[in-house]
């Protein structure tokens, strides 16, 4: 249940941000470290900080954003990190505390005397708080699209010290998804997929983050038309599913869920699916298919064996 309401809550955080399969692996760092008289620099985001100049390099950091966490380790910067959010499970050795990124609690944040901090988002008034304590925060919120991530990590780069290691990786990340979509096979027609948040039958549109990343493939997303109040995270009916008879199906929640392609084709009507039909069900590792750190590699990865496949049915 914890992990259902995170996912809804990750949902609701991108909406805001916008309105204001799969292997474990990560990139491997790129060895050295700039030297000091690299600092200060200036850091921005995009949808985040501005201009948020860093005087030295930060050596005691705090991620309160399992993407994030996953890049200051994948740039080389996680003998700097010194705390983790509840949430941030990869990498192992990430250490990981009691901290939440949904209700930051600034005594607790402050206890760990960072000198850096990063969030998906200001909430509670989070940076001018840490502000009143010197605490400086990294604002990095959820990526709409495959560029902004590859920005996110070169800003996250630069902002601890490892601005080539952050450069290499955006530009590595970049090339293995344009290889990979390039190499997958398509079908002649398109086709149809629905993306499951969860087993309530929540899903994702065409304008989030994880839809930019289908819609590399030229993959329909039958959700757009069940997004009626634009959020990009619609609760979608059986019915609607049903009918919609989507080519493929991908099962963002067997973690939190146990969902797999015989709990759904064991759901009331949905054996005549051409997904179900077709062996075109396909899980995911939750926790990939809701980041969108180094990790996403291995997303467009499984996302491309699917499509391969089906195409060549």
């Amino acid at each position: 249940m914890r992990r259902v309401l995170f996912r809804r809550l990750t949902a609701a955080v991108a909406i805001a941000a916008a309105l204001t399969g799969c292997a474990t692996r990560q990139p491997a760092p790129s060895p050295g470290t700039p030297p000091a008289a690299d600092f200060p620099v200036e850091v921005s985001v995009p949808g985040g900080s501005t201009g948020l100049k860093l005087e030295k390099r930060p050596e005691r950091i705090i991620s309160l954003n399992p993407s994030s966490t996953e890049v200051l380790y994948a740039v080389g910067a996680g003998k700097q990190v010194v705390a983790v959010d509840d949430q941030s499970t990869f990498p192992a050795e990430a250490p990981k505390t009691t901290l939440s990124g949904f209700k930051p609690n600034l005594e607790a944040i402050a206890n760990h005397k960072p000198d850096l901090v990063l969030a998906s988002n200001d909430i509670d008034n989070l940076v001018a708080g840490l502000g009143q304590l010197k605490i400086q925060v990294l604002l990095v919120p959820p990526a709409k699209t495959l560029d902004e991530a590859f920005t996110q990590v070169s800003a996250v780069g630069k902002a601890t010290g490892h601005a080539a290691a952050g450069e290499a990786l955006a530009q590595r990340m970049r090339t293995d998804i344009d290889k990979i979509v390039a190499e997958t096979r398509k079908s002649a027609k398109p086709l149809s997929y629905y993306h499951e948040l969860d087993n309530s039958l929540y899903s994702v549109s065409s304008k989030t983050f994880v839809g930019h990343v289908y819609a590399r493939f030229g993959l329909v997303n039958i959700a757009d038309d069940g997004d009626k109040s634009g959020s990009g995270y619609p609760q979608l009916s059986a019915e609607y599913l049903v009918k919609a008879n989507p080519d493929l199906i991908f099962l963002a929640d067997t973690k939190c869920c146990a969902q797999n392609a015989q709990s759904v084709a064991a759901r009331p009507g949905w054996q005549t699916v051409t997904a179900v039909k077709n062996n075109g069900v396909i899980a995911l590792d939750d926790d990939i298919a809701s980041r969108w750190g180094p990790r996403v590699v291995d997303l467009v990865r499984t996302v491309s064996s699917a499509v391969s496949a089906a195409a060549a049915k």
